[in-house]
């Protein structure tokens, strides 16, 4: 199931910098949640294993199955909207499993995913927003006027957008440090650009739901390309300071607006 993964110079240059203990695997198989039983493979190549649990107040009544099981006891590594490359610290040392679907993708793209990955080991955020809202996640649950899984969409693109303000900073050095990774940095948001202005005239028109642009423009922070309304607002140091309490009252705000 996992094959040890060998790093281009740049990217085994920006792992030891950030999070230099870490275990980088390539997966036989595509996942959203590696099944337990495939998980709890890796402890044969690391340390010890510690399954992450939150507390059932967490989560709303009505929150997505996938959701309430990886809140449980089971050891889950990966959720719906994590990408093709995933990290856990449920494991020491702390592993990198990259999903076979980065096959045909240009390296210089594959190598930003993977050092855009130990950069956000080395900040040592929540590995989930579940450890991002946490209590607050049911405020959010009940300012979002979508449906269960929306919220779930939205949810996870309020924390990427939160993990890309601090993330971008390291990014931006490494026009000096790791030109070839600066550029597929640059190149990834120049992509992104046109589809983001865009944002507001495709949601109004009806072509985009308000969850596939809210995880658009988040995912939009991390390249500092400037982002339009509502989705301006997250792109500033209070929600980079205030975090959780600042996402739920855009979301309330944001809904309260739409509803006029």
């Amino acid at each position: 199931m996992f094959d040890s993964r060998e790093l281009s110079a740049p990217v085994a240059a920006v792992k030891d910098d950030h999070a230099p203990t870490a275990i980088v695997f390539d997966c036989e198989r595509d996942f959203e949640t590696l099944p337990p039983e495939q998980a709890e493979e890796l402890g044969f190549a690391v340390d010890s294993l510690e399954p992450a649990t939150y507390p059932p107040a967490w989560l709303p009544a009505d929150a997505p199955t996938v959701l309430a099981r990886y809140a449980g006891s089971d050891f889950t590594i990966g959720m719906p909207g994590d990408g093709s490359v995933v990290w856990t610290r449920q494991t020491d040392p702390p592993v990198v499993l990259v999903k076979p679907r980065v096959q045909g993708s240009p390296e210089s793209f594959i190598d930003f995913l993977l050092a855009e990955t130990f950069v956000e080991l080395g900040l040592e955020v929540p590995e989930h927003f579940l450890g991002f809202f946490e209590e607050r996640y049911p405020d959010l649950d009940r300012a979002v006027a979508l449906d269960p899984n929306s919220t779930y969409q939205i949810a996870a693109a309020l924390y990427d957008g939160w993990v890309g303000l601090q993330t971008r900073s390291v990014f931006a050095t490494w026009h000096d440090d790791a030109p070839e990774l600066a550029a597929a940095w640059q190149d990834a948001g120049d992509r992104l650009e046109d589809r983001v202005s865009g944002l507001p005239g495709a949601v109004a028109r009806g072509e985009t739901d308000f969850a596939d642009a809210t995880e658009l423009a988040c995912a939009a922070i991390k390249h500092a390309i400037e982002l339009p309304a509502p989705f301006a607002a997250l792109d500033t140091e209070a929600y980079l300071d205030h975090g959780p309490e600042y996402g739920v009252r855009w979301a309330e705000k944001t809904f309260d607006a739409l509803a006029d």
